[in-house]
C-alpha cells in the first residue's frame, strides 16, 4: 500500500496530491538557514472534512503531518524533519464571514493578512497584526505572531476569539466564540494559539477587528547611534503618547533597504513612528514626540501624511529580511528575535552589536522596540561550518543576555527547530507540563513532530513504500 495512492483515494483529485520532486522541495524549508527536509507527499485540502480524513488516516498509520501556510517560517516550523505529509492550506483561503457591527471576521487558515485587510477596508475596519511577510492567518496564529502594531494592539493571541481545529485523531472541535471575553473553563484558544501546529490543525479562525483611524501620520527620526535611538524610544513610551508603531532600524539595515527598494532614506539608525486618531490628537502627539527626541540627540525629524508614501515606508520596513538576503546573494539567513524588559532595551541593542562585531560578522538590527522585541539578522553561508558556528555563537549570546535580564528567547517567531535548547533554559521546569499536554492530545506524535521540544521519533506503520 503506497502513501500517494491512499491520499489520492481520500482526496479524489490528483491535482491536489503531489509527490513531484519540485513540489516536495518547495515544502522542505522556510526562508531561514535551517537544513531542508522533504516531505513524502504534499496534500492541498479544500474543506475541513478533508483535513479531518487526512489527519485520521495519518494517525492510524503514525505518519507525520506538518501544516504549511505561506512558507515564511523563520524557525523551521514548516520543515518536515520526519518526512510524512505536508498539508498545504493555500486553497483554504476563504473569508467565511465579516460581521462589521461586531468587529469580527471568520477566516480559513490560508487567508493572508493583505488579502484580509483588502476585504475589510470597505467596512472601515482592519486587522492589526502585521509581521514582515504577507503571512497566512493560520501561520500567524500558530506562532503567536505580532509585528509593527504590537505596541498598540498586542499580539496574535490577543486577536483570536475562537478556533475550529482538527485534533490528532481527526475529530473537529471548536474553542472560544464570538464574544470578546469569556470565563468559561480553561482558555484553550490561548493554548492552541502559539502551539506551532503541534496540538491541532486550524480550519477556521475567528478574529477581532479594529476601526481604521481618522488620521494617520508617520514619522522618521534619525540618530547618531542605535543606542541613542533605543533610548529615545524608551522616552517616547514613558511620555504616554498614543503611538501606534515604533520601529527601530539600524544603519546597515537602512543601507540594505535603500539598495533593495531603490529608496533614499538617510542611512543612519532610525525610529519609524506612527500616530493615529483624531486630527488634533495626532498633531499634538507629533509635536510632543519631536520635543522629546530632540533632547536625545535626534539628527532629523520628518513626518509624512500622504497615504502612498506612508505605504511605501512600511513596505520597506516589512521587506527588511528580503533586503538583507538580496544584499548577500547566495547566502542563507539567521533571523533571531528576543524580547527584553523595556528598561533593558538600550543595553540589549548595544550588547548585540558588540557580539556581532567581536565575531567579525555583518548583521542588521531592527525590531518592534515599543514592546522590547527586536531582531538581529545575520547572513550565513550554509555550506561553511565555521561561519555557521560563528552565527550560532552570536545567536546564543543574544538570547542568553535577554534571559539574564528576565526576557524571553522569542517574542514572536516561536520555537520551531531553532530555539528548542533555549526553551529548555528559559522554561525547563515547565517542559514536563508541555510534554504532558502534547502526549494527551497527540499520543502518536504525528502533529509537527520534532518542534518546540524533542519528541519521540515517528515510525510509520503504513505497509510498503511512502512514495509512488
Amino acid at each position: 500500500m503506497k502513501l500517494y495512492d491512499e491520499l489520492l483515494r481520500i482526496i479524489g483529485d490528483s491535482e491536489r496530491v503531489s509527490i513531484n520532486e519540485t513540489v516536495l522541495e518547495q515544502h522542505s524549508k522556510g526562508v531561514a538557514y535551517h537544513a531542508a527536509c522533504k516531505p513524502d507527499a504534499v496534500v492541498i485540502p479544500i474543506t475541513k472534512e478533508e483535513v479531518s480524513r487526512i489527519v485520521q488516516f495519518a494517525n492510524d498509520h503514525s505518519i507525520p503531518l506538518v501544516p504549511f501556510g505561506a512558507g515564511t517560517s523563520l524557525e523551521g516550523h514548516i520543515i518536515p524533519v520526519n518526512g510524512g505529509i505536508s498539508l498545504n492550506f493555500t486553497l483554504m483561503n476563504q473569508i467565511i464571514s465579516i460581521r462589521p457591527d461586531d468587529f469580527i471576521v471568520t477566516v480559513q487558515p490560508g487567508v493572508t493578512r493583505d488579502q484580509l485587510n483588502h476585504a475589510l477596508k470597505k467596512h472601515g475596519l482592519f486587522f492589526p497584526i502585521d509581521p514582515g511577510a504577507d503571512a497566512s492567518i493560520g501561520g500567524m496564529a500558530a506562532t503567536n505572531a505580532s509585528g509593527t502594531n504590537s505596541v498598540k494592539y498586542g499580539v496574535m493571541r490577543d486577536q483570536v476569539l475562537g478556533l475550529e481545529l482538527v485534533l490528532a485523531d481527526g475529530s473537529i472541535i471548536r474553542s472560544g466564540g464570538y464574544s470578546y471575553k469569556s470565563s468559561a473553563g480553561y482558555n484553550l484558544t490561548g493554548l492552541f494559539v502559539g502551539s506551532e501546529g503541534t496540538l491541532g490543525i486550524f480550519t477556521e479562525i475567528i478574529l477581532k477587528l479594529q476601526g481604521i483611524p481618522e488620521v494617520i501620520c508617520d514619522v522618521k527620526a534619525t540618530f547618531p547611534s542605535i543606542e541613542a535611538a533605543g533610548k529615545a524610544a524608551t522616552m517616547l513610551l514613558k511620555a504616554g503618547l498614543p503611538i501606534g508603531k515604533i520601529e527601530l532600524v539600524d544603519k546597515k539595515t537602512i543601507e540594505a533597504v535603500n539598495a533593495y527598494k531603490q529608496t533614499t532614506y538617510r542611512e543612519e539608525p532610525t525610529l519609524f513612528l506612527e500616530f493615529s486618531g483624531s486630527g488634533p490628537d495626532v498633531a499634538y502627539s507629533i509635536e510632543m514626540a519631536q520635543e522629546i527626541v530632540s533632547s536625545e540627540q535626534c539628527k532629523s525629524f520628518e513626518f509624512e501624511n500622504d497615504s502612498i508614501k506612508r505605504a511605501q515606508l512600511w513596505e520597506a520596513r516589512h521587506h527588511v529580511a528580503f533586503a538583507i538576503l538580496a544584499a548577500n546573494p547566495g547566502m542563507g539567513m539567521m533571523a533571531t528575535d528576543v524580547c527584553v524588559p523595556l528598561s533593558e532595551l538600550t543595553n540589549a541593542l548595544a550588547h548585540t552589536r558588540k557580539v556581532v562585531e567581536e565575531q567579525g560578522l555583518d548583521a542588521a538590527i531592527f525590531g518592534h522596540v515599543g514592546d522590547g522585541n527586536y531582531h538581529a539578522v545575520l547572513p550565513v553561508d550554509p555550506t561553511s561550518e565555521e561561519q555557521r558556528k560563528q552565527v550560532e555563537e552570536v545567536h546564543k549570546q543574544i538570547v542568553r543576555f535577554a534571559l539574564s535580564k528576565g526576557g524571553t528567547c522569542t517574542g514572536e517567531h516561536g520555537i520551531g527547530l531553532g530555539k528548542k535548547a533555549f526553551l529548555q533554559e528559559e522554561h525547563g521546569d515547565l517542559l514536563p507540563i508541555m510534554r504532558g499536554i502534547k502526549a494527551t492530545v497527540d499520543p502518536n506524535n504525528i502533529l509537527n513532530p520534532g518542534k518546540i521540544f524533542e519528541g519521540v521519533s515517528v515510525t510509520p506503520r503504513l505497509k510498503g513504500s511512502l512514495t509512488s
